[in-house]
């Protein structure tokens, strides 16, 4: 055979092999999407700020960094020597008050009496007049006195109106002073873990300066990023999975408790299709609080991780994600 058919047969193979190719590729189905998603996140949970409602000084912090902390549980007080001497003082003008108040009700009383008595009056007048024993002239005396007894007895009661209004705002000012000495001891709202002592018995705080930094470790969460084509697969209360790079051989479960609506890492103005690809939504992943409790001893936040997010409901965990960690309460 010569070179020169050798070299068509090849020719034709390479053009008949390229023609194969290219029909079974045309012939091939777009790839399946996926079913699962994941990103790397590290553990964060709600940061709960303790406060000081009013300036003053610390008189005691009763936890340290790294205590657990209750509801109601009191972590911190601050100085109340002028808040007491100032509720003694607001009692005494309570107390006057309430006192000046009965003298103004006894006026009444007895204000009330003297209309009484000066309309009795103006009745036997009128009698006597009738009879001729007295002249008219007692008749406008006798009236002109009941006018001044009714008079004197509005101006009482303008006066028991004024004390009964000055008790209100004694007690006012009592139950405003209460409940600033009640506000000096900081109770924690929440059950969870001191994260940072900002502040040091005797040191001076503004109103609103935060005493004590918590964490809620029921409220505990991952974030996580993925691309356009994961995200927009996403589903509110879809199933996650957790691994930690300190135990990669167990999983914690999760449900998705939020999608971001606008995309985190975005390109320039001008978005072609491979930079739209590029674009991150923050998809964040939530652990049961059931089982945050049942563990609560173990909660640490800031460990690294991977979350594993399903797409697709109806596909199976595949054997790679480790299995889910054991609910049964830590002892």
């Amino acid at each position: 055979m010569s070179l020169l058919r050798r070299i068509g047969i090849a020719a034709l193979l390479v053009i008949a092999v390229g023609i194969a190719i290219t029909y079974l590729n045309s012939q091939q189905l777009p790839p399946a999407p996926v079913a699962f998603a994941s990103g790397n996140g590290r553990i964060e949970a709600i940061e709960v700020n303790i406060a000081a409602k009013q300036a003053g000084r610390i008189q005691t912090i009763q936890v340290r960094e790294g205590d657990d902390v209750s509801v109601g549980q009191v972590v911190a007080t601050m100085d109340t020597s002028a808040l007491t001497a100032d509720l003694r003082q607001a009692r005494a003008q309570l107390d006057q008050a309430r006192y000046t108040h009965e003298t103004a009700r006894a006026t009444v009383a007895r204000e009330q009496s003297q209309l009484a008595l000066a309309e009795k009056q103006i009745e036997r007048s009128k009698q006597l007049i009738q009879k001729g024993f007295l002249s008219p002239q007692k008749l406008d005396t006798d009236q002109s006195a009941r006018d001044s007894a009714a008079a004197a007895l509005r101006a009482a009661q303008s006066q028991l109106q004024q004390t009964g209004a000055a008790i209100d705002a004694a007690q006012a000012r009592v139950d405003r002073i209460r409940a600033d000495i009640q506000d000096a001891s900081l109770v924690s709202p929440i059950n969870g873990r001191v994260l940072y002592r900002l502040v040091q018995p005797g040191e001076v705080v503004s109103p609103g300066g935060n005493v004590l930094t918590l964490l809620d470790l029921t409220d505990v969460t991952m974030t996580i990023f993925l691309p356009t084509a994961e995200a927009g697969r996403v589903s509110l209360g879809a199933e996650a999975r957790i691994v930690l790079d300190i135990r990669q051989d167990i999983s914690i479960p999760a449900t998705v408790s939020f999608v971001s609506p606008e995309a985190q890492f975005t390109p320039k103005t001008v978005e072609t299709k491979s930079e739209r690809e590029k674009l991150m939504f923050r998809v964040k992943i939530k652990i049961p609080e059931s089982l945050l409790r049942a563990h609560a001893k173990q909660v640490k936040t800031g460990l690294p991780g991977v979350g594993h997010v399903q797409l697709d409901s109806n596909m199976p965990w595949p054997a790679s994600i480790p299995p889910l960690i054991s609910t049964r309460t830590s002892k």
